[in-house]
């Protein structure tokens, strides 16, 4: 097997069912114009996806319209109304800075040609990785995009560590996050210098480790970029895409599971997590792993959880965006599952440590 293939695995939802769906679009009007094995022409199909689309929401409408009174009376319950309260108003809190982040990081991917930022980063390893990390505030990235950017950067003679410093800094400090960090919590300016600090030694220090222990060659990359060859609005169409079904996705999971907890677990539970401050950081860190919000949105998760202790908080905006399960799928698929499996345990470690060291000294 080439090393291509994980790449491929790792970002079909951009480029691989288009292909798919060109070569079946053909085969389909080969077959429509007289073939016997062929469905007749003029004839539709389940796999048309236009017609199943609308078919879909047609009865989804006319569900909403025969059952309105029952889903009347059932928004009318006090706790389902504070459920699509809460769910709401993290959604729509969130969504302009999801929209924007994305929307730069596309750009990023796209546009800013690669040879800019490998000749902004010195060629000693340790400089390289102050650089690559502190580089993160100034290049706003989502996670979708840090890995194949990272990618990049070590195909054009970046060093490894370094690159990974810049992985693991461009989703947590750049400027769209910082923002959305101070809106999320207002008049709080101390919880954002706290999230850049810790976000930044997490980087500076994860890439330090690799550096001087990580095996060499376990990182390992595809052979070529798949749409390389294909224009560069095709791109970045196909990136911003991507990045907001999957973002937007994990945000209105993040924003459920946010709300389904304020409403459905008892508040002394949340009073008896909030009590030991190792197992509230412990716990939030483990649902950003397995929730993975984008970090444009995961600030104004983390708010909502506002009974818990300051560090609790910290550390589920310094986990998400280093180590999640939409991450380590990504990084398993373009750098090799071995990488993954050694970097992603690391990563954890060190950022529930920091997020819990910053959080105490800081907060």
């Amino acid at each position: 097997m080439s090393t291509q293939e994980p790449a491929a695995t790792a970002t079909e939802p951009l480029h691989a069912g288009h292909h798919g769906r060109d070569h079946d679009h053909d085969h389909d009007h080969d077959d429509g114009a007289g073939d016997d094995g062929g469905r007749p022409a003029g004839r539709w199909s389940l796999g048309d996806d236009g017609i199943v689309g609308a078919a879909l929401i047609t009865a989804a409408f006319v569900g909403v319209l025969l059952l309105r009174e029952p889903i009347a009376a059932l928004l009318d319950r006090p706790g389902i109304a504070t459920w699509s309260t809460v769910f709401v108003a993290l959604v729509v809190q969130a969504v302009p800075f999801l929209v924007f982040g994305v929307l730069l990081s596309a750009l990023l991917v796209v546009y800013v040609p690669q040879r800019w930022i490998t000749a902004a980063v010195p060629r000693r390893s340790v400089p390289a990785i102050g650089v690559a990390g502190l580089s993160g505030a100034v290049l706003p990235g989502c996670e979708c995009a840090s890995v194949p950017l990272a990618a990049g950067l070590v195909r054009r003679g970046v060093h490894q560590a370094a690159a990974l410093a810049f992985l693991l800094s461009a989703p947590a400090i750049n400027p769209v996050v910082l923002v959305a960090t101070a809106v999320a919590f207002p008049g709080r300016p101390e919880v954002v210098l706290a999230r850049f600090v810790a976000s930044l030694t997490v980087a500076v220090v994860v890439a330090l480790v690799w550096l001087r222990f990580g095996t060499p060659g376990l990182l390992r990359l595809p052979e070529r970029d798949d749409d390389e060859d294909q224009p560069r609005f095709t791109r970045f169409r196909g990136a911003l895409q991507h990045d907001m079904l999957h973002a937007g996705g994990f945000l209105v999971l993040g924003a459920a599971i946010a709300a389904t907890v304020n409403v459905a677990v008892p508040t002394r539970w949340i009073d008896a997590l909030a009590d030991n401050l190792w197992l509230s950081v412990l716990a939030m860190a483990l649902l950003a792993v397995a929730v993975a919000i984008c970090s444009e949105a995961d600030a104004f998760v983390a708010a909502s959880f506002a009974p818990l202790p300051m560090p609790a908080l910290l550390a589920f905006m310094v986990v998400g965006p280093a180590v999640d399960v939409k991450l380590v799928a990504m990084q398993a698929g373009w750098f090799g599952r071995r990488f993954a499996a050694r970097f992603a345990p690391l990563t954890f470690v060190v950022a529930v440590l920091a997020a819990l060291v910053v959080g105490v000294v800081l907060l």
